[in-house]
């Protein structure tokens, strides 16, 4: 090659072969990195519940071609998971501070009997939605307090929550549902914008608030500081107490929200608890990748999560597929979620 190009182009042959031996090893480098990512736990932790969605709607849309992405389906899917998915918001922030809520669901019913008290006590529809809220976040303040005061197991706290909080429901409704005609409730839950109803499109502007709060101001830094370690989180100035109560709060608040929309839903105010939101909040929020020790998460992989979780149930409907097999489907994508954020720790 040298002798039929000349010396004059000796030095770009040689720089190219240079060249050339420094970007050889670029190829297999960024296949290890792959690799590497692929090997990871955190990586399975971080993007599961994006993966098992894309898988599950190519399986459900297989099963049921013509139905399952149905724009009538995908607005039924978005409907039923507004309220897990507000709720999913709260138990979020909880578990980021290596806490759990148990009592949730059970807030959702005090605060929905509270509205159907307010409602039929003749009052106008804001204050009943207002309260309903007051009546969550008193709920979840009452819980943080009781943990962050005087360091009682969350678990115990919560789940005499759980007991007292569907107990008070039952007494305020004297057991009895109350029916709540609106039309702006009704309009709100029937509403939509092409294949979005009205209440997801609430859900997700209350996810981004909730997001925004958590990655860009110093309380969603506290947050995440406690759930990671307390002692030094206390240590550096971060108010850990108020921390806690803060995040049962903002989940009794969300119960609260959700207690609205399922009350547009439903057209009445039950006060018989839905076990099924609470165990749905917890698995979401496995399945979006937030750490159950703490310290690691974020809002957007648990509201995809709940999500995911209706439309498997969904999607096992439409697919003709029997009922207790749908426990066991969600069971076993819980359960896997869980190994592989445990692996992540």
């Amino acid at each position: 090659m040298g002798h039929i190009r000349g010396t004059v182009l000796q030095t770009p042959d040689v720089k190219d072969s240079g060249a050339a031996s420094v970007a050889a090893p670029d190829t297999p480098s960024t296949l290890k990195r792959i690799g590497y990512s692929l090997k990871s736990p955190y990586f399975w932790a971080n993007w599961t519940v994006l993966l098992a969605l894309v898988v599950a709607v190519i399986v459900f849309w297989a099963l049921s071609p013509d139905t399952f992405l149905s724009s009538y389906n995908i607005s039924t899917i978005l409907t039923a998971a507004a309220v897990p998915a507000i709720l999913v918001i709260g138990q979020a922030f909880v578990v980021m501070t290596a806490g759990i809520d148990l009592s949730n669901a059970a807030i959702v019913t005090l605060s929905a009997v509270t509205f159907g008290a307010m409602f039929a006590a003749g009052q106008p529809l804001i204050l009943c939605m207002a309260l309903a809220i007051v009546a969550g976040v008193t709920a979840g303040v009452v819980n943080g307090v009781v943990i962050a005061q005087f360091k009682i197991n969350d678990f115990i706290v919560t789940l005499g929550m759980l007991s007292l909080a569907q107990g008070v429901a039952l007494v305020i409704s004297n057991a009895t549902p109350v029916q709540v005609i609106s039309e702006p409730l009704a309009t709100f839950a029937l509403g939509k914008v092409g294949v979005f109803p009205y209440i997801m499109i609430l859900a997700v502007v209350l996810l981004i608030i909730a997001q925004l709060v958590l990655t860009q101001t110093r309380f969603g830094t506290h947050v995440l500081a406690t759930g990671g370690n307390t002692e030094t989180a206390r240590a550096m100035g971060v108010k850990t107490k108020a921390m806690k109560i803060a995040v049962y709060a903002i989940s009794g608040g969300a119960a609260g929200i959700a207690s609205i929309v399922l009350i547009s839903r439903i057209g009445a105010a039950e006060p018989s608890m839905n076990t099924s939101l609470l165990l749905n909040s917890v698995a979401a929020v496995v399945l979006g990748g937030v750490s159950l020790f703490g310290g690691r998460g974020n809002i957007v992989g648990p509201f995809v999560g709940a999500i995911l979780l209706t439309m498997i149930i969904n999607g096992l409907i439409v697919a003709g597929v029997p009922q207790y097999y749908q426990f066991i489907a969600i069971g076993l994508i819980v359960m896997i979620s869980a190994v592989l954020v445990r692996s992540a720790k």
